[in-house]
């Protein structure tokens, strides 16, 4: 049988803005606020604000506006407040501040409302999301904005419940929460927070979370990319099967299972990182977050090109292809 035809595709992938443009005082031209060439596709992994606040979020989507990508996907995440509606509102009544209810409407309706279709925004909500480019290239991303629970943040989740494996494969001592467990058919899993051991270490230690782990290596996607950690910026290749021994170190999880993690790789920004994995054997983790760890938006994105399959004529003629 042929193998189906495949293309390389760009995804730009920032993560932990923070509202750069707001928080940079020197007016300098910063390495993320240079846009870069064109894309196919731009992929920000949460945190587009400090501290919410709507005039935050249209910053947030006046910046987005600038690249130049057919296909821009944002989620939201533990920063951007009001759009956590169950935690918006509980956090409102609790303060006594009932009129500020309606500030989550006011926050989707800039993040999702004309202003941000203008700029080319598609926002996500948490699950499973395919799309087909104007080249004809599919692929499948599964997106999810919750973190586990630290101080006092939105879109947070209890350590024993797992929100991305399905009850017959939580680990034991857990609870499966998950509406929309990642699914084994993904090419590509974007979240905000990193799976445990990962591009995650922080003064508190290794802070990401197993059950993402656990459902990373049974799904093994093509990439995974997120953000939160600020301390760990860089990109990491996940070997699934024999480890590299010469080239890579093992964690060693509860469950005995081993991860093999190839050494860090160097950010060739603004030029793509071209990656070749196969799905399945390998997959690319990639820490985006921009904000350096004393919140300065200084650290670079990353641009990596894959290669995905090419829909099939008969099938391409039933989907809808983004931007027609």
């Amino acid at each position: 049988m042929a193998q189906q035809p495949r293309r390389a595709t760009k995804f730009l992938v920032p993560s932990d803005t923070h509202d750069p443009e707001e928080n940079t005082a020197s007016g300098k031209d910063l390495p993320f606020l240079v846009p870069s060439t064109k894309v196919d596709v731009l992929l920000h992994c949460g945190d587009l604000t400090q501290v919410g606040g709507i005039s935050s979020f249209r910053r947030a989507v006046k910046l987005l506006g600038k690249f130049d990508a057919e296909l821009k996907l944002v989620i939201a995440s533990t920063h951007d407040l009001e759009l956590d509606g169950t935690y918006w509102n509980t956090l409102r009544e609790e303060d006594g501040n009932p009129e500020d209810l309606q500030d989550h409407t006011l926050a989707v309706e800039a993040i999702r409302g004309p202003f941000a279709q203008e700029a080319g925004v598609t926002f996500l909500d948490e699950g499973t999301h395919t799309f087909t480019l104007k080249s004809a290239v599919t692929f499948t991303i599964y997106v999810s904005p919750y973190t586990p629970a630290f101080g006092d943040w939105a879109f947070a989740y209890k350590h024993d419940e797992d929100r991305f494996n399905g009850p017959q494969h939580t680990r034991e001592g857990a609870v499966s929460i998950a509406t929309d467990p990642i699914s084994n058919n993904v090419d590509i899993v974007m979240t905000h927070g990193p799976s445990k051991g990962i591009l995650d270490k922080c003064p508190q230690g290794d802070v990401g979370c197993d059950h993402l782990l656990q459902a990373i290596r049974r799904v093994s996607p093509l990439m995974h990319c997120f953000g939160h950690i600020h301390e760990g910026n860089g990109a990491q290749v996940i070997n699934w099967g024999r480890p590299d021994i010469s080239k890579s170190v093992s964690i060693e999880r509860e469950d005995t299972s081993r991860v093999s993690l190839i050494a860090p790789l160097k950010n060739p920004y603004p030029q793509p990182y071209i990656w070749r994995g196969t799905h399945g054997n390998q997959t690319l983790a990639v820490n985006a977050a921009i904000m350096t760890e004393d919140n300065k938006p200084e650290q670079l994105p990353w641009l990596v090109s894959l290669e995905l399959p090419i829909l099939q004529q008969k099938r391409r003629e039933r989907a809808i292809v983004v931007g027609r």
